[in-house]
This record gives C-alpha cells, sequence and structure tokens, in this order.
C-alpha cells in the first residue's frame, strides 16, 4: 500500500516545510491521479465482454477525479439530479444511469428532459409516476426495477437487501410492475437492479450472490419476455480498512464472472448483461487525507495526538466505527524554543479539532513515536470521505485539494 501515500508524501516534502511555520498547518486531501487512472484502467480492462462499469459518483463526485475516471468506465451512476448535473457537466454525453429511493417529480422530469441512458425504478408508485413524467413529457426512457430480494445474504459492512429497508420493491410487486409496464408505452424495461450489500471483501461469496442474481431475473423474465436482460449487481465490492495487504481478489471475481457466462448463455435464452456500479473500490485507493499533529497529551490514562481537522473533513472512520489505517511521516523541524509534546512506542489515540468526543480517527493504535508537528497520512481516503462530511462544523478552515499528476 505504500505507494499509494508516496504522492502525499512527495507533496508534503515539496512544501518547504519549515516555512510552513507561519500559516496554516498541513491539512490536505491528496489524490494520486496517475494512480487512479491505472487502478481505473486495470480494474475494468479485467471485466468480460458481457459486463459493464459505471463509477457510482456518491464515493466522490469530486471533478478531477471524474475527469480520470470517465474515459475507462461505460459511464456514471447518480443518486440525485445534482449528481446527474455534475455527471453531464464533465461530459454531456456521458451515459448516465439514476438511482435512489427518493427520486421527487422534479428530479424526474429533469432527468428526462436531460436525456439520462436509464432510471433505476424503486416502487410501484415511482413507476407510476415515471411513466405519467414520461408521457406527459412525451420522452422514452429505459428502466430497471430494483427488487429487494427475499434471499440470505453473505456478510458485508452494509446491508440494502434480504430484510426490511427503504430500498427497492418486494419480489411479490413484479407482478403489478409487469402490467403497468405493459401499460407504458414510453418505458422500456431492460432488467433488474440488485444491489443488496456493500463494501463485500470475498470474491468467491460475490459471485454465489451473483449467480443467486441471475436466477431470480431469468425466473422472473416469465413476466417481462425481454431478449436481454440487464443485471445491475451495484458496486459492493468492498475495500479492506483493516488489513491492507488482503483486498477483495479482483481477478478471481472476473475469472469467476466468466464461468457464470459459459453456464447461463443459453443459445435459446435471453441475452445477459451484468452491470457494475463501483464507486468505493475505484477511488478509495488514490486518496490520502494528510494531517498535521497539532498537540500530543495524555489524559486519565490515554494518549491523544490531536491533528489540524477532524471528521468534518473526513467522516469515514466515525461513520463505519473503525480505526482507521494511517502512517506517520516524521518532520524533523521544530522551531520553538520549548519542549516537542511526543508520544514514543506507547498506543494512541488520534483525534481531530472538533468539540466533541466522538471525533476520532483511530483508537488505541500503538506508534513507534509520534510528535506534535509531524503529518499523520490517513490511507484509503480517497471515497466516502470529503464527500460524506459535514464541512462548516465549528466553521474551520477546509482541507487544500491537491491532485498530484506525476507517475
Amino acid at each position: 500500500m505504500e505507494h499509494w501515500v508516496r504522492a502525499a508524501k512527495e507533496w508534503i516534502r515539496s512544501r518547504s516545510l519549515p516555512d510552513a511555520r507561519t500559516g496554516q498547518p498541513v491539512c490536505a486531501f491528496v489524490y494520486d491521479l496517475a494512480g487512479l487512472r491505472r487502478h481505473a484502467a486495470q480494474t475494468v480492462e479485467a471485466l468480460p465482454s458481457f459486463c459493464h462499469m459505471y463509477y457510482a459518483m456518491k464515493a466522490n463526485s469530486d471533478k478531477e477525479l471524474l475527469r480520470v475516471i470517465r474515459p475507462h468506465v461505460r459511464g456514471f451512476e447518480a443518486a440525485s439530479i445534482g449528481e446527474v448535473r455534475k455527471a453531464l457537466a464533465v461530459d454531456s454525453q456521458v451515459p448516465v444511469i439514476f438511482g435512489g429511493p427518493g427520486k421527487t417529480d422534479e428530479e424526474l422530469r429533469e432527468a428526462l428532459q436531460l436525456g439520462v441512458e436509464r432510471i433505476h425504478v424503486e416502487s410501484l408508485h415511482e413507476l407510476r409516476r415515471l411513466s405519467y413524467w414520461s408521457k406527459e413529457l412525451g420522452r422514452e426512457i429505459t428502466v430497471l426495477l430494483r427488487v429487494n430480494l427475499k434471499v440470505e445474504l453473505p456478510q458485508a459492512t452494509l446491508q440494502m437487501g434480504g430484510r426490511a429497508t427503504q430500498f427497492g420493491m418486494e419480489e411479490a410487486d413484479l407482478d403489478q410492475a409487469a402490467a403497468l409496464l405493459s401499460d407504458s408505452p414510453h418505458l422500456r424495461m431492460a432488467g433488474f437492479h440488485l444491489h443488496s450489500i456493500s463494501n463485500q471483501l470475498d470474491a468467491e461469496a460475490h459471485l454465489l450472490l451473483l449467480e443467486c442474481y441471475i436466477e431470480r431475473a431469468k425466473a422472473w423474465n416469465k413476466l417481462f419476455r425481454m431478449e436481454q436482460i440487464t443485471i445491475n449487481a451495484g458496486g459492493g465490492i468492498g475495500v479492506n480498512y483493516s488489513d491492507l495487504e488482503r483486498q477483495f481478489d479482483w481477478r478471481l471475481f472476473t475469472n469467476g464472472l466468466r464461468r457464470l457466462e459459459k453456464i447461463h448463455s443459453l443459445p435459446d435464452g435471453p441475452e445477459l448483461r451484468i452491470d457494475f456500479e463501483c464507486g468505493r473500490y475505484l477511488t478509495a485507493f488514490c486518496g490520502v487525507y494528510a494531517t498535521e499533529v497539532i498537540d500530543v497529551k495524555s489524559n486519565h490514562g490515554k494518549t491523544f495526538a490531536v491533528v489540524r481537522g477532524g471528521t468534518q473533513h473526513f467522516r469515514l472512520p466515525v461513520s463505519w466505527r473503525h480505526n482507521h489505517p494511517f502512517d506517520v511521516l516524521p518532520v524533523e523541524s521544530w522551531p520553538y524554543p520549548y519542549e516537542r509534546p511526543e508520544a514514543a512506542n506507547y498506543s494512541i489515540t488520534v483525534v481531530g479539532q472538533l468539540c466533541t468526543p466522538k471525533d476520532v480517527f483511530a483508537e488505541e493504535v500503538s506508534v513507534s513515536r509520534i510528535r506534535s508537528g509531524d503529518i499523520v497520512l490517513f490511507a484509503l481516503a480517497g471515497a466516502y470521505g470529503w464527500a460524506i462530511s459535514h464541512h462548516e462544523f465549528l466553521s474551520h478552515p477546509h482541507p487544500e485539494m491537491v491532485y498530484w499528476k506525476e507517475s
């Protein structure tokens, strides 16, 4: 994982840190654009031809990252009309698929007018509304029906299906959906959206889930009689924050997809297409949250490293309740005439500047040495970092956004 933080280290060294003492402490998201480009290309190139990759913008909709990713993916997946607009601002011709459980009439109308590629429909009521607005506006639109499967799901960090959630319709609703679609000439039924889990780290388990998706979709097609079935399997491909060297086995997974194609592609059956909308797996690795240690202190038997910034910049660790992986980059310069706070060979808790005890990045983690003025580099910060954080809480300065383009 060292190569993913190299860009951040090179940028920090280029800042001439001793001179930075008169300004704000270091605090930045550093994005390795060259690394992102390589990773996106290699990930998508490994997919078999019946599979397509969309980028889930919710993970990180920074326009510089979108520009790097765009040449390597089929299109973008948007979960709001705001994300649709961002996607089209990067490339006015990019295919956009539009999902999410709470689409307003205004969003449906604008999506139709902007010509999105597909809309993933979450309920019978949404299907009726989309049928109404497509007729009113005279716009045809391709749809997938999002179904909340009644199935035992493999373990993963988040579960959007297999139990009561706000996502998708029940399988029992498909009869009514088929009837509605038959009376909606502006809606083109293309398949099913079956994103059930997120942050899956087991490639074999994910292949078994995909096979379940395929079997269900083929059975449901008796109602719809499609010549091609599109299955949107969502994202769901995970990132391992606790063991950086044991990541999802993408090569094993894509080889398994080829086996599934051979098993389920029959000469007299419908053509099969699988779409993925990965976000975290594409961008997490390219980002580092770099932040300077302001203070090192002990309190009631625990040692704390207080850093510039906090979870208002990088909310993922507290949101997912994990210790986020980090390195300490030593900074030897210490221009002050008083003692430098430090902890050596000790367990520390890394916290931010916010006035809340929940502002924690990592708790009771052993370090060989950490000092005021050193830089903490949080790896795997390219997804669900800045994008999900409450930026204005306490009105602290925002971090720099650094786009490192060196190879």
